[in-house]
């Protein structure tokens, strides 16, 4: 099997997550800054067998457009040009950077850590692929 990328859209970066090739655990990737995440990802699935995409998509809790979503439909036609065999769904990411960065508090890491957007970033990431893998149908 190939593995899950799961993608947290952002202007500035962008936090990965990717499963194992069984589709069972979610994994922090990276974060990398978003104007280079193109690139990052040509290398990565260059590498590693990949079978879909998740992007979170940003909604607002009426399931209207928020500021973000046409930065994120924007990076979805970007990725879709550049990889036209990928499948990419669309993930609900509403309150995800919220439950991260309480859960990086939980771990009790030191106060600087927990501060760091791109640890958030990742997080997120790695908690909208844990839901979605938990959600897949039981593998053969």
């Amino acid at each position: 099997m190939a593995r899950i990328l799961a993608i947290d859209y952002g202007k500035k970066r962008t936090g990965l997550a990717v499963s194992d090739p069984l589709q069972i655990i979610a994994t922090g990737l990276e974060t990398v800054e978003s104007n280079e995440l193109i690139g990052y990802l040509k290398k990565y699935i260059a590498r590693e067998p990949v079978e879909r995409i998740l992007v979170g998509y940003p909604l607002n809790l009426d399931d209207s457009p928020t500021d973000a979503t046409p930065l994120v439909d924007k990076f979805i036609r970007k990725f879709a040009n550049v990889f036209p065999d990928m499948p990419v769904q669309k993930v609900d990411e509403r309150f995800t950077s919220k439950m991260a960065s309480r859960e990086i508090h939980n771990m009790g890491l030191k106060k600087k850590s927990r501060e760091e957007k791109g640890l958030i970033d990742e997080v997120a990431a790695v908690m909208m692929l844990q839901d979605y893998l938990a959600w897949l149908p039981e593998k053969k």
